[in-house]
Formats: structure tokens, sequence, C-alpha cells
């Protein structure tokens, strides 16, 4: 009620201005009253405690009249209630992102390591790509399409969600990793493709060259950023794995093949970025989110639907109820 109350506007608001002349008609009309001749009485000792419902009654009598009048000069105003629709056309760009499932990818550099912050941050990344179709990659010693590119964003970040290191072999395949990709946007017809691939280590594993992967995708127009995720220097990384599937850790020095990295962005006209911390990482994607603008032509329709009507027949059924209690039920009393 209160919101539909916010999009209510008039046709001819100046008629509210009659609602100003309500105070002087009542202090008129009690002063007047103030005029009449009244019978006096010695004392009214004997009825002063006496209240009748007629006597409760007529003190609201004339507030009945005053609304009434309101209520016809709002009408007058012709309230209506906007209503607005908006038709968006919108030339949408692809995306897949690429994310390493490598066993360092648990290194607690980033807390509480770099997997739950990469998710976190591409999750952040996709609610603010409402019209993009995005899909997503993972790879460690391998590779596979977790989610073609979709509109169903909510799908997409369930699947984000339970991304875990070991749902592959181990290992570092960025050239599978991107080529997966490429191979997922080369028979798409829209315009503007991008892979963002992220990942903590340098290659190796895999059959497909990432230089090779880079040359396919700079021939089918496909832009690839790349982030390298990872403090400097030493990290608290997974060294070992027991038999029982749990990870030991200590500290190892952190290898990212920038050079590589650099090289494949370059190569396809995009843009290599360093990740030490979650900050700089929400900067990057954010970074990407202004380089690769959707196309977004929106246009605005207003509906009117008028309510006087309302205002109109509210105003004449209180004004009945005045005369019907002023001239039977209060008639001795409003006289």
């Amino acid at each position: 009620m209160i919101e539909q109350i916010k999009h209510i506007s008039f046709h001819s608001p100046w008629f509210l201005l009659a609602l100003l002349f309500l105070p002087l008609i009542y202090f008129f009309k009690k002063k007047r009253q103030k005029e009449e001749v009244y019978m006096l009485m010695s004392t009214l000792q004997p009825i002063k405690h006496v209240k009748t419902l007629k006597s409760k009654l007529l003190k609201f009598l004339p507030l009945l009249q005053y609304l009434a009048l309101a209520l016809a000069i709002i009408a007058l105003a012709r309230p209506q209630l906007t209503t607005k629709e908006e038709k968006v056309k919108a030339e949408g760009i692809d995306i897949m992102l690429v994310m390493d499932l490598s066993s360092s990818m648990l290194s607690q550099d980033f807390n509480p390591n770099r997997l739950e912050v990469s998710k976190q941050v591409a999750k952040d990344f996709i609610d603010k790509r409402p019209y993009d179709r995005i899909g997503l990659v993972v790879f460690s010693g391998e590779s596979f399409t977790q989610t073609p590119v979709t509109t169903d964003h909510n799908i997409l970040k369930d699947f984000l969600d339970n991304l875990q290191v070991g749902m592959i072999e181990d290992g570092t395949a960025i050239g599978m990793g991107l080529a997966t990709a490429v191979n997922r946007l080369k028979d798409l017809d829209t315009k503007s493709k991008i892979i963002i691939l992220l990942t903590d280590g340098d290659n190796n594993a895999g059959y497909i060259q990432p230089k090779t992967a880079a040359e396919i995708a700079q021939e089918l127009n496909v832009k690839v950023y790349t982030i390298g995720v990872g403090s400097e220097g030493f990290a608290r990384s997974p060294i070992n794995r027991l038999s029982d599937g749990r990870y030991v850790f200590g500290n190892a020095k952190v290898k990212i093949d920038e050079q590589l990295l650099t090289e494949i962005s370059n190569m396809t006209h995009g843009k290599y970025f360093r990740a030490t911390n979650e900050r700089s990482l929400q900067n990057i994607y954010d970074e990407i989110d202004k380089l690769e603008k959707t196309e977004i032509e929106t246009n605005v329709f207003k509906r009117y639907e008028d309510l006087f009507h309302v205002f109109l027949l509210t105003g004449l059924l209180v004004m009945m109820l005045y005369m019907i209690l002023k001239l039977t039920y209060l008639r001795n009393f409003a006289d």
C-alpha cells in the first residue's frame, strides 16, 4: 500500500490549493456558532456527567462534511497511479571463467585460502553482469567444462560454490583450461567473447601448450584476461598428501609463470593482472568489469491509471452518511 502511494501523481495538482480553505471554513463556522443565541440555564450540574451515544457522535458529525469536501477536492486534482515498464535491449558479452583447482589453490596466504576467495570474488563479478552469458571451466592436471555459457547465474554460482580441490587429477594444465574455454566460445555468434583465466602456478601438465591455445584464441578473436593469484615470497601451502586424503601444509615458494600469462594476454589483446591479496583480486575483477562494458538500450514506458473516481465515490458515500445521520438519528441535535 505504501509503495503504491509513492507512485501516485496528480494531473491537475493546483486544485489541491483548495484544501487550504478548509481550515478557514472551519474557523468562520466556529465563530458563527459562538454568535448564536443559546438558552441559559441556572446550572448544568445534574446533566454534567451524562454522555450519550448521540452526544459523542455529534462531535464528529461536522468532520464528515470536511472529509467529504476534501475527498471531492482531491478527485478534482485527478490523482493517477503511475506504472513504469522498462524494455531492455542488451548486446551481451560471452564470458568464460577458467579457474585453477590445483592443490596449491589451498594455500593460506588468502583467508581462508586462494580457492575460496577466488570463488567469492568471481560470484561478485557475476552479479555485476546481469545481461551477459557466463560459463565456467575448471582445470588442474586436466580440464573440463563445469557450466556452458548461460544467463542462469544462480546455477552458475551454485557450481562455483561446489568447486573443490581434488575433483580432478592434480597439476596445472593452463593450456588445457584455456583450450577448453576457447572451444566453448568458438561457435557462438556473440560479438564479444572473453576469457578470464585464474591460476596460481606454472604450466606443468596437459597435452596442449598454453601458447598454442592462445594462438587459437587469437585466431577466433577471443580476448583473454589472465590473473596470477598468490602473495610474494613464501606461503603456507600443501606440500604432501596423506593416504586418507588430507593435505600436509608447510611453507612453499610462490611460483607463478607471469611471463607466460602476460604473453597469453598480449597475444589476444587482453591484460595480465597479479593478485597478492583478496582486495587486489577484487580490484582486478572490477577493472575487467569496467573494461568490458555491455551495450544496453533501455526504453522506459509510463502508464497512468486514473483514481479520481475512487476519491469521488468515497466522498459521496461520506456525504450520504452525514446527511443520513443529520436527518435521522442526530436530527434534533444537529439542527
